[in-house]
């Protein structure tokens, strides 16, 4: 009988990798988790911060720190930091360094609720606390907050955000009733009547084509109301 060496090499091959692999997963499983690496992706502006993320951490697991790897439930941690209201999504693994690293996208806000509660409006739509750490820099929503007028000014702001001109000059919004809202800008006197959310590109363009003209003549400080209630039209009062 004709023995195949080259099989029995190979053979041999496989199960010493084989082995190796399964000695080095036994040590890895064994050793401690060496600290903790928190990053916050895409945002610079911290609504939460890494030691409030520590905290939690240390709250809901105690110290992380020398846990053996193996008692790691990667899973329940991330849905941990997701909870805070501040955080959109997280991301947690361990790393050939042996630290426990999470990466953190928080929620962006879009405009900042001022009524009896107070509050974001995040780019969800959905409602955001406001931090003690950081205040963004956002239109300010007044006036009658109910469900439905929210999820109107939420239409209004995601139009502006894609507007460079609208996005710089708007700085607030007030909420007549669910289908009137007024519009305030950065370094104009005038309110802006919007009236509701129908026809928000032609309202706009007609507002920016009255705008580039009325700043050329100079007569922009002449108005009180500017209204775009009114189909293919801007209707104005002066002071």
């Amino acid at each position: 009988m004709r023995i195949n060496y080259n099989y029995i090499k190979l053979l041999a091959s496989v199960v010493v990798i084989t082995g190796l692999y399964a000695f080095s997963n036994q040590r890895s499983a064994q050793k401690n988790v060496k600290g903790i690496a928190i990053e916050f992706v895409e945002n610079q502006n911290l609504f939460i911060t890494e030691g409030s993320v520590n905290k939690l951490l240390i709250q809901k697991f105690g110290s992380l720190e020398n846990v053996p790897k193996e008692k790691l439930a990667l899973n329940t941690i991330e849905k941990a930091i997701e909870a805070n209201k501040m955080v959109k999504s997280a991301q947690v693994y361990l790393t050939v360094s042996g630290e426990l690293a999470s990466k953190i996208i928080q929620r962006t806000p879009i405009g900042r609720i001022e009524g009896d509660s107070k509050f974001y409006l995040d780019e969800d739509g959905k409602r955001m606390p406001l931090s003690n750490s950081y205040s963004a820099r956002v239109p300010i929503i007044t006036g009658r907050i109910t469900d439905e007028g929210l999820a109107d000014v939420y239409k209004i702001l995601n139009y502006i955000n894609t507007d460079d001109f609208l996005k710089k000059n708007i700085i607030g919004l007030h909420i007549e009733n669910e289908e009137k809202y007024q519009l305030r800008f950065r370094t104009e006197e005038f309110v802006v009547n919007l009236g509701d959310v129908d026809r928000l590109k032609e309202k706009f363009s007609n507002f920016k084509a009255f705008y580039a003209k009325a700043n050329k003549d100079k007569t922009l400080q002449n108005y009180d109301v500017v209204s775009l209630e009114f189909n293919n039209q801007v209707v104005c009062t002066k002071i």
